[in-house]
């Protein structure tokens, strides 16, 4: 578990800015959740991807967002599992009318929880 309970509340925040960041079309809530070097590694439609985070904003600020389509916010944590100053965070979220499991890892940086790495699989 964390080392102290406002440790817990910082990544839960970094999530929430990356739930809201792809809900509502946020780049730069993205960004304050990523590490500028972070990135994603996952299967979409069968096929084994990876971009770099910033190749993910550029497609969240591409499309409409979920917000503006109606649909509705359908993002959890399921799991959070922290070891001094690094973190694995297991959530659900629902994008692109498609279910998502992400397991995103977090380093703390200068005093910030970041997201350093998000590995993805889609129903």
């Amino acid at each position: 578990m964390a080392d102290n309970a406002q440790d817990l509340e910082m990544i839960k925040e970094t999530v929430q800015n990356y739930f809201d960041g792809m809900y509502y079309g946020d780049v730069a809530r993205l960004e304050k959740a990523f590490h500028a070097e972070a990135f994603l590694f996952g299967h979409f439609h069968g096929k084994f991807s990876h971009m770099p985070a910033s190749g993910f904003f550029k497609m969240v600020a591409s499309a409409p967002s979920l917000e503006s389509k109606g649909e509705p916010f359908d993002m959890e944590i399921l799991t959070i599992d922290v070891t001094g100053q690094v973190a694995a965070v297991k959530v659900r979220d629902v994008y692109m009318k498609m279910q998502f499991f992400d397991y995103l890892s977090l380093a703390k940086v200068d005093g910030e929880w970041k997201i350093v790495n998000k590995t993805y699989h889609h129903d």
